[in-house]
């Protein structure tokens, strides 16, 4: 709703207000005068019962919780008062008159004392409940007004939080870890690189003529091991580099004769598949085969 809607809305309802509360006046105004009010707190009586109703539903809107009920309840009973008083002076028309008999509200004397009673004990109750929701409303801390329920709820949801805040942390500092963890093993491990064979030629005539040389013995693994070399993806042709790099792999058993002059001197503590690894610049799975055949030449 637009500002000009909403002003043109409260105006309208303090209108409805004001006019309901002039018809209530003439009613409870009588009623007063009926229990021995002068002119004067006959004037004033209305605003007591009324004027605190209103009081009551603007607490209903500002407090939460058992406060916010306890402003209900006062309205509700308020409400209910000035109705049923309101009622009576429609019954009685004696009371519309200026020569009415005081104290008497119902022809009956038990309902005649009872309406009494609410009559005379309606302002002092306003004085009562009036004060203790000022008291209340001045005093209000939204967070500590909440429900138990609410309370628990909002203290779970903020457990929640700081759970989650934390592992994410630590998730972070995990990543962070790892990462740094990654960057030195990658640079001292060999990185694989493909070594793409090149196609055969067909032998012509000539070459069936000729003896051919004694063919090389193809390598058994497809993924050879450079020496801190950027792997490059080999199409179609190998590059001269590819070919160089693949060439200067060492095989198994050159790698096992390193290991064994080079762990002649050390002890079964020392002898780990990561210092093999740092050592002879190979990887961890062949670092790993090559510690536990080392231990077991010694063992045996």
């Amino acid at each position: 709703m637009h500002r000009n809607g909403r002003i043109v809305l409260v105006i309208g309802l303090a209108a409805v207000v004001l006019m309901a509360f002039r018809v209530s006046w003439n009613a409870l105004s009588d009623v007063a005068r009926a229990i021995g009010a002068d002119a004067t707190a006959a004037l004033l009586y209305p605003v007591v019962v009324d004027g605190l109703m209103a009081l009551a539903l603007v607490a209903t809107l500002v407090l939460t919780g058992p406060d916010r009920k306890f402003a209900l309840r006062v309205l509700a009973a308020y409400t209910i008062a000035s109705l049923l008083l309101n009622y009576v002076h429609g019954l009685v028309p004696v009371l519309h008159t200026e020569s009415i008999r005081w104290g008497r509200l119902a022809d009956r004397d038990p309902v005649n004392w009872i309406l009494v009673l609410l009559a005379t004990s309606l302002p002092v109750g306003s004085i009562y409940f009036g004060s203790d929701l000022v008291a209340k409303v001045l005093h209000h801390n939204p967070e500590s007004a909440d429900s138990p329920e609410v309370a628990s709820a909002r203290s779970v949801g903020r457990q929640a939080d700081e759970s989650a805040g934390q592992q994410a942390g630590e998730q972070a500092a995990r990543s962070a870890s790892d990462q740094a963890k990654s960057i030195p093993m990658q640079l001292t491990e060999s990185s694989p690189v493909k070594v793409a064979t090149a196609p055969t030629p067909r032998p012509t005539e000539t070459d069936q003529s000729t003896p051919a040389p004694a063919a090389r013995p193809p390598r058994s693994a497809t993924v050879a091991e450079s020496t801190g070399a950027t792997p490059h993806r080999a199409t179609g042709r190998a590059p001269t580099t590819a070919k160089s790099a693949a060439a200067r792999t060492r095989t198994d058993a050159e790698v096992l004769d390193e290991a064994r002059r080079l762990t002649s001197d050390w002890s079964d503590d020392q002898l780990t598949a990561e210092r093999l690894r740092r050592e002879l610049r190979i990887g961890q799975n062949r670092a790993r085969t090559l510690r536990d055949q080392l231990q077991a030449e010694r063992t045996g």
